[in-house]
């Protein structure tokens, strides 16, 4: 065997012997608090591969254009639009195995409430009805004060909770509609740090 070839199969072998990226499933419902799905996209794929979720409502505030071009985003239209007949992909499914990690930011109260029920009307509630619990899955909320006050909130947290879902608890600031109070989604740094910490040795130097 040549030397040529003997250092090919060996920088092959380095390669196989890495670690591979985490694979993060970023979903966005519709809250205003979408219009920082961009940043949020971008912070994670420094360091994972990631893939995208929106539902129909969460598009009025994203601007599918500026995320980054690595990141692919999945739509309502997508999960139907790709299956023609039996033996094909189902989208929700395959986006279930890919993943390592979901993280749902924002979640609004709509979506809130639809995965405490176990509702299953899109794209986003049904990868979260297949989900595998062995597999993380955090959830940002983002909504009014009032709703995030309501006792309905509480209960839906509660249920997600029970899930095994992990809270990233929303902060009091001004919020898009004018009130100051509880409610606002987390920083994307800090989602991004607190789903980094899980990964823990696997993302040091973005490896």
């Amino acid at each position: 065997m040549s030397t040529a070839v003997q250092d090919q199969e060996s920088s092959e072998r380095a390669r196989a012997a890495q670690p591979r990226r985490p694979r993060v499933l970023l979903a966005a419902s519709g809250s205003v608090a979408a219009i920082k799905f961009e940043v949020l996209s971008r912070s994670f794929a420094e360091w994972a591969d990631v893939r995208a979720v929106a539902t129909q409502s969460s598009l009025h505030f994203i601007d599918r254009a500026s995320l980054p071009s690595a990141v692919a985003l999945y739509t309502d239209e997508d999960e139907w639009s790709r299956w023609e007949r039996i033996g094909d992909e189902v989208l929700h499914i395959e986006l279930r195995k890919w993943a390592d990690a979901m993280v749902i930011a924002p979640l609004s109260a709509n979506t809130l409430a639809k995965v405490a029920g176990g509702l299953c009307d899109n794209l986003l509630t049904c990868v979260v009805r297949a989900w595998d619990h062995s597999k993380p899955v955090y959830v940002a909320p983002a909504m009014n004060t009032f709703m995030s006050d309501s006792p309905f909130t509480a209960r839906h947290l509660d249920a997600v909770r029970g899930l095994g879902m992990s809270l990233i608890p929303p902060v009091t600031k001004l919020l898009a509609c004018g009130d100051y109070g509880n409610g606002a989604m987390a920083e994307p740094a800090e989602i991004c740090r607190t789903v980094k910490v899980f990964f823990g040795r696997q993302v040091v130097n973005g490896t």
